[in-house]
């Protein structure tokens, strides 16, 4: 087979596969093996939530950036991560498995607060990490009925961001122009980016690039453009301008046609209970303060930071085991804080940029810092930890055998991370 590299964005997973093999075989007998750069990234989204990377294309994409590791981490779905493993094991990359959600914190003591979710009080982003292969399919199964309600909201607010769009003359379908850029067919899900990268596709074909796309977005939609990322609208020549009109749409249109999620989000202990009964981590998702926004798409707004202390004590008694934070994201003040309530809570620290726009790198250089080296030592307990479990439960992170064994939460994770390098290693001789 002689692979095009589009192939690994093909509409068929199987296509997909075969591009990923043959290119792994051809750089292997070219004696190129990607360079390892020592980073690692546990939060890649693919085209099963939203992403330009099939999960074919998230694994080699990483591998070519030099990652040790590469995790997916989809919105309300797990079904992109058989492909995920594939083909991590045909380019012998080392991978783990996630699938993040939001939950309804509204009966928690964070109640009425703005925790990490920018459109909505009361909700939260949570994550599940290290899944065991075989409780994948359990997992899509927990998330379906969160789908198809999720489903009911989408159409709605398509219908509110059309009418938006009616007074510039645009018109937007969900089925014709929402659907068609995501895998709900196969099983993933359907984002509030997705209903505005079809806005976009609109907007641009009206006014094409350059200086009538900015007109139109500041003098007709009265929206506000950061100038750096004005500046790549009115470059012309800019491939990935869909995206960079995506962030603007997203910074300040999604407030307009929002509506509150209700029937698809579970309680947090709801989530935590079910991580436990099938092995995975639990981690509640720290955002932070945002201020200049590292990926462009999200405005100056306040979050945790404010009552971190009553939130981290929260997070421990709903049964959450892990954090998980972008090092990319925050100030060293702010992360120092985080890691140190970690330590206090003994929930552990899992890192990773969400990977969902061709503009972000797959690196976090942030990593380098002797202040997140445990964050890629926690990715090798984590890679352990999914393999053991994977192949028997009573041999995961938290389940009681392991706990009895090790009871210090430090030495589970080097057990862990040696477990990880084994794995590792036996894979790729």
């Amino acid at each position: 087979m002689n692979p095009r590299l589009e192939d690994i964005n093909h509409s068929d997973s199987a296509q997909r596969l075969a591009t990923v093999r043959a290119l792994g075989r051809i750089q292997s007998s070219n004696s190129q093996s990607s360079h390892q750069s020592g980073f690692v990234n546990n939060h890649i989204h693919t085209t099963f939530s939203f992403s330009p990377y099939s999960p074919s294309a998230a694994v080699w994409h990483a591998r070519q950036a030099g990652l040790l590791s590469a995790g997916i981490m989809d919105h309300d779905s797990i079904a992109g991560a058989p492909e995920f493993i594939e083909a991590g094991a045909s380019l012998g990359l080392p991978i783990t498995v996630g699938v993040e959600c939001r939950a309804d914190f509204s009966k928690t003591a964070l109640a009425g607060r703005l925790i990490n979710h920018p459109d909505q009080h009361s909700c939260a982003y949570v994550a599940l990490h290290g899944i065991p292969h075989p409780a994948i399919p359990q997992v899509q199964a927990f998330f379906k009925p969160l789908m198809q309600a999720r489903e009911a909201r989408n159409r709605a607010m398509t219908c509110k961001l059309a009418g938006m769009l009616s007074t510039f003359g645009l018109s937007l379908a969900y089925d014709t122009d929402v659907l068609p850029f995501s895998e709900q067919k196969h099983g993933g899900s359907v984002t509030e980016r997705h209903l505005l990268f079809a806005a976009a596709q609109k907007i641009l074909r009206k006014t094409g690039p350059g200086a009538g796309l900015v007109l139109f977005l500041e003098q007709k939609m009265q929206l506000a453009i950061p100038a750096r990322v004005r500046d790549l609208l009115l470059d012309v020549g800019n491939s990935y301008v869909l995206y960079d009109l995506l962030g603007v749409l997203k910074s300040g249109l999604v407030s307009a046609f929002y509506l509150p999620a209700r029937e698809e989000l579970p309680l947090p202990e709801t989530v935590t209970s079910f991580g436990r009964s099938i092995g995975a981590i639990s981690a509640y998702a720290y955002l932070g303060d945002v201020g200049d926004s590292v990926t462009g798409d999200k405005r100056t707004q306040k979050f945790e930071d404010d009552y971190l202390d009553l939130l981290f004590s929260e997070i421990t008694r709903l049964g959450f085991q892990a954090v998980t934070y972008m090092p990319s994201r925050n100030t060293l003040p702010q992360l120092l804080r985080v890691q140190a309530l970690c330590r206090s809570h003994e929930l552990l620290e899992i890192s990773g940029e969400d990977i969902n726009s061709p503009r972000q790198s797959f690196i976090c250089q942030s990593l380098l810092r002797p202040e997140f080296k445990h964050l890629i030592d926690m990715t090798w307990a984590l890679i352990g930890h999914e393999a053991s479990a994977s192949r028997n439960s009573d041999e995961g992170f938290f389940s009681p055998c392991t706990i009895q064994r090790f009871p210090n939460l430090s030495n589970r994770i080097a057990h862990f991370r040696e477990q990880g390098l084994a794995q590792t290693k036996s894979a790729t001789r």
